[in-house]
């Protein structure tokens, strides 16, 4: 009797989960001059293969001179109907109305002939807090009480979401990809900016909603991120501490709220906080020099749930600065470069040179060492 023998063929199943995508691009005149997005735009375009249209996004820095002074309340309301999105927006209404003066709201300028997948009605309050905010004692700063107050919309009313409420600054952002996001909001026709950050998504763990696209925003950070961060838990769990509700299902939030904890609230140094998000191993702090070494040492003891695991680079905005910083071993790419007083920071360097092809100086940031454009002044932002 014979037998036939079959060998079983043995493939190996390639990872089907891609989490090297996403595209980020930040671009600042240094000088404070403000320009369109149209720049930003055909960068961010120019990775579009690092998407998949699942979400898009800018933050820009200077867009509203005539209501420089207050604070721009950007808010989506997502309900599945028509009714359900107008009673979301006026249960925010009655909230805003009991804690804040509201000197002009309306519905951020949009072109419907873009289609992008179920939009939410979208508006914008500028507003400042009422007179005699601040009688309880309690809250440390006009700061914490906006962020009090924020945190209270995203975890107590459906339907409403605060995704931007900086002084003259703001989001703009929806699940499409980002060029398409861009011409919805007309940011090229609408809007100049001194500084401008996008984003291009590629959803690994969440699903695509328009409040979980990037820029994720806290009072005038900003953050957009290409990456995972595998220590979200753990951050999360940390942040709750402190106040910070993370409702926006995705793992990018717990970094904005981190920024905003070490930068605005504890007003730690840059290079403290970099060292912080992104810590060198124990093995090279044993290494260093004993003043360094205990330093660091001393930030993962007291810190250590707000390092974020996993490969990650991200550009941070606030009023004033733009911010490149990668995970420590640098498993995702940023480029830096500059042309006159633009400074750039990017996923990848053709998009840069594909709006500037001739740069002054391009470079590759190391990985957890932060790279940073400020503004000269902070006079011409005012104008």
């Amino acid at each position: 009797m014979g037998f036939e023998i079959i060998m079983p063929r043995i493939r190996r199943e390639l990872y089907n989960k891609e989490i090297c995508a996403c595209s980020i691009f930040g671009a600042m005149n240094q000088g404070g001059e403000r320009v369109s997005a149209s720049g930003v735009m055909k960068a961010i375009a120019n990775m579009r293969v690092r998407g998949n249209g699942l979400g898009g996004g800018f933050a820009a820095y200077g867009i509203y001179p005539d209501y420089k002074d207050y604070y721009a309340f950007h808010l989506m309301f997502t309900g599945k109907s028509p009714q359900a999105k107008q009673e979301a927006k006026l249960e925010l209404e009655d909230f805003l109305s009991s804690r804040f003066d509201v000197v002009n709201d309306e519905e951020i300028p949009h072109d419907d002939e873009v289609k992008l997948r179920d939009p939410p009605l979208v508006w914008r309050y500028f507003v400042l807090p009422k007179e005699g905010w601040d009688d309880s004692g309690i809250v440390p700063s006009e700061g914490d009480y906006i962020a009090d107050q924020i945190m209270a919309v995203n975890a107590g009313i459906d339907n409403a979401y605060v995704f931007s409420s900086g002084k003259n600054m703001g989001c703009f952002k929806g699940v499409g990809y980002p060029e398409e996001v861009g011409e919805y909001f007309m940011l090229d026709r609408m809007y100049r900016a001194h500084t401008w950050t996008a984003h291009g998504r590629f959803p690994t763990n969440t699903r695509a909603w328009w409040g979980g696209a990037h820029p994720f925003s806290l009072l005038d950070t900003t953050v957009v991120h290409n990456g995972e961060v595998s220590s979200y838990g753990t951050n999360r769990w940390y942040l709750e501490m402190y106040g910070y509700a993370c409702t926006l299902q995705t793992d990018t939030e717990v970094i904005a709220y981190a920024a905003d904890l070490l930068m605005r609230r504890q007003k730690l140094p840059l290079e403290v906080v970099a060292k912080i998000l992104a810590p060198p191993i124990w093995n090279s702090i044993d290494r260093l020099p004993e003043k360094e070494r205990k330093l660091l040492t001393t930030l993962r003891m007291v810190y250590g749930p707000l390092l974020m695991n996993g490969p990650f680079a991200v550009i941070i905005g606030t009023t004033g600065r733009m911010i490149g910083l990668t995970d420590r071993i640098r498993l995702r790419p940023i480029t830096a470069a500059t042309r006159g007083e633009t400074f750039y920071i990017s996923s990848e360097e053709a998009s840069i040179r594909l709006i500037s092809p001739e740069l002054d100086r391009v470079w590759t940031p190391n990985g957890g060492e932060p790279v940073v454009a400020e503004l000269k002044s902070t006079k011409k932002v005012l104008i």
